[in-house]
Parts: C-alpha cells; structure tokens; sequence
C-alpha cells in the first residue's frame, strides 16, 4: 500500500512541477520573447514612457479636437459586459444618437447641419410655441435632471439659483411634499423654465476665461451656440424639420457597444468625424483648415488596417493610437 502511494505522491508531484511551474515558466519566456507587446497588454505609453492606455481596451474621448470611440453600453468599464436594453421608443436612446449626430452629422450633399441647429435655437421656437429650453426640460425631466448631475459645476450653480429663488423653490417644496429638502437635480425642471424666460434663445454653458494671472477659470453663462447646443437640440430640431434629407452615418457611430473592449472604429466612422476634429485642430493652433484635414486623412489612412490582413471586415482605426498621432503633431489638447 505504501508503494502505491508513494507511486501517487510522485506523480501528483511531477504533475503539479509540469503543470504549475515549467508550463507557465514556457509560455512566459515565450510571450516575453516573441511577443512582449501582447503579452504585456499591448500598452500605449506617452513619450515619456508613462502608460496612457492599451490598444486592446476602448476609452472616451468627448473633445472636439478628439476622434470618438463607437458608443459604449457599460460607460467604456473593461471589466463590464452588457446591453444599454434600450428599445427604439425610449427618448434616452433617441437622445444618445441625436447627441452623437448634432455636432457632424450634414445634409446632403454635405453642409453641416451644426450651424442651422444653433440658428432655429437662437430664435426660441418649437412647433410654434416659445421657449425651447423650457419645452426640453419638462419634456424630459430625466435628461434635464441629468444634465445638472453631469458636473459638479452645474449642480453648484442650481444651488445658486435656488438659494437666489427662495419662493420658486418653496412652491415646488409645496407641490412636492415628500421631499422637503431638495436636492439642485430635483430642481432641474424649474430651474430651466426659469433660464428659458430670463435668457431667451441660451443654454447655460461652462465657458473658460483666461486671468490676469494665467490661469483659466470657467464659469456658466448664457451661450447661444457651440456643440452643446448642437448635440442636445439636434432631435427637437429634426422634429421640426422631418423632410429635410441628411446623409446617412456609419452604423458603428450610434450604435453602442456591450463592453468597453471596442477600441477600433470604421474607417467611414473616422472620416466622418475628420471635418469636426480638423476644424477644430486647425482653429486651436491657427493654421489652414484644408492642409490640417489633409495631414489628418493620411494619418487615418496610415493607421487603418483590416482583419486578416485585408482579407476580411472593413478597414478600422484604433481611437487611442490616431488621437495619440495628433497631439504629437500638433501638440498637446488644450
């Protein structure tokens, strides 16, 4: 008996040598050798040698001067997997892709949209009644109570509307009496129906004013265009125009991703984005928009490749890379 247990003791032993110790010890010094970039999570670092992300994991980038990943249903979290579950009638859905498409989406053949969405705005009326701001926030409580969580900024300045508006607050307290200490979010409705009379035909925005020190300081004011306008008014505005004709977008642009592992985009989704970061390349470091587009289209044609080498899928893009490329040409984001 002692023999057959020790015959067992060697082999559970020489198992566990092989399995847990010589196996992994290979696969290491095969990773490290041959392939030392996968192996390691094929990182992107800064110049600096910092890591700054890998090519393998998508994450956001919502600047204007930034190329967009495909949407994400779990907020670009690595960790995650699932769907938005979404149906097409719910207005959050609606109201992700219009803010998608309002910056960059064009009619066709090709003008901007953006420019005509601020310009209806500016004249503060929708489906023929008054004060659009006001109309969108008690169309969408949810989307206005949203926006003021969205940054603390926001929320700071309702509590100073509300500390400002004392009666207003304590009438929505007495419509609302199961919560008598309202936080700015729940304020939100009030808060917009309130700008949408004072500051007609504006959307408080944060915008960013140098000091005589240098330092950039941002505070919100009353803005009558920009991209903010453009994304969150962009689906009132189509309901105002329903037989105007607009080119049609790459799938991967509004359609959402169910994990954060999708860092590629079309290569249609890039140059469908590249006017918007062009633009905005050009205007930030004061140089010709039609050469700065052209640099970038090659810097995007440099980075595309396909599966398989071309023998299978689309050409794509990695977003991290491509924005990476465009700070080192053009200098870091400001």
């Amino acid at each position: 008996m002692f023999e057959h247990l020790k015959k067992s003791l060697l082999l559970m032993g020489l198992a566990v040598v092989i399995c847990c110790g010589l196996y992994p010890v290979t696969l290491w010094a095969i990773g490290q050798t041959i392939f030392p970039d996968q192996a390691n999570g094929s990182l992107v670092r800064r110049a600096d040698g910092s890591v700054i992300g890998s090519r393998l994991i998508a994450q956001p980038f919502t600047k204007d001067e930034y190329f967009q990943p495909r949407p994400s249903a779990v907020s670009y979290d690595a960790s995650a997997s699932g769907p938005s579950n979404l149906s097409s009638s719910n207005y959050a859905l609606r109201d992700r892709v219009a803010r998608s498409l309002g910056p960059i989406v064009n009619y066709k053949p090709g003008k901007p949209v953006g420019p005509d969405v601020e310009t209806w705005f500016q004249q503060d009326q929708f489906q023929g009644a008054p004060h659009i701001v006001a109309q969108w926030s008690a169309a969408h409580s949810g989307l206005a109570q949203a926006w003021v969580k969205a940054d603390p900024m926001n929320g700071d300045f309702v509590q100073q509307w509300a500390t400002a508006h004392a009666d207003a607050v304590a009438q929505w307290v007495k419509d609302n009496p199961d919560t008598t200490e309202p936080k700015p979010e729940d304020l939100a409705t009030i808060f917009f129906d309130d700008w949408s009379k004072t500051s007609p035909g504006t959307w408080p925005s944060a915008v960013e004013h140098t000091k005589a020190d240098g330092t950039v300081e941002k505070t919100i004011e009353p803005v009558k265009e920009g991209a903010e306008i453009q994304a969150v008014f962009f689906d009132m505005w189509r309901q105002d125009h329903p037989g105007v004709a607009l080119e049609d977008v790459p799938g991967d642009l509004v359609t959402a991703s169910g994990s954060g592992l999708d860092p590629n985009i079309t290569l249609d989704n890039a140059l469908y984005q590249l006017d918007r970061v062009a633009g905005q390349w050009a205007k930030t470091r004061n140089q010709d928009p039609e050469l700065v587009k052209k640099e970038i289209q090659g810097v995007l044609m440099a980075n595309a490749t396909a599966p398989l080498g071309g023998l299978a899928g689309v050409k794509m893009v990695n977003v991290l890379e491509v924005n990476l490329e465009l700070n080192k040409r053009y200098g870091a984001s400001s």
